[in-house]
């Protein structure tokens, strides 16, 4: 089943730019953690918060929160398309790389979606 591509651009016919349910479901799990609460008008509370974060100083109980932050987001969120299974954040100088593992809902296929925000920015 195509989806709509995030971000939102055309294919070479001209024609919206579609992807595979997959690749759709990173684009939520992309959309979930870099999306700021309060960012969308119609939806305040969407979002992780997380890029919050990106600059606090790198320490057990900042990775623990961060996880904690994402593992809520996706919960909140995305419940009823991923059962998320694990979450790694590494701190790579200013830069978080997150690791989400889950499993697609509809299909019971197993998947991973990795987001990686240097210096605070998407």
């Amino acid at each position: 089943m195509s989806q709509i591509d995030y971000p939102y651009h055309f294919d070479g016919r001209g024609r919206t730019a579609q992807t595979d349910n997959s690749d759709y479901i990173r684009d939520l799990i992309e959309q979930v953690l870099l999306t700021a609460p309060g960012e969308r008008v119609m939806r305040p509370s969407f979002g992780s918060g997380v890029l919050q974060l990106v600059f606090a100083a790198a320490s057990p109980e900042v990775a623990a929160t961060t996880q904690f932050l994402i593992q809520g987001a996706l919960q909140q969120w995305l419940s009823d398309v991923i059962t998320v299974s694990a979450v790694d954040v590494d701190v790579q100088d200013s830069a978080l790389l997150i690791t989400v593992q889950y499993v697609e809902i509809r299909t019971q296929t197993p998947g991973v979606a990795q987001v990686s925000m240097p210096g605070g920015a998407p």
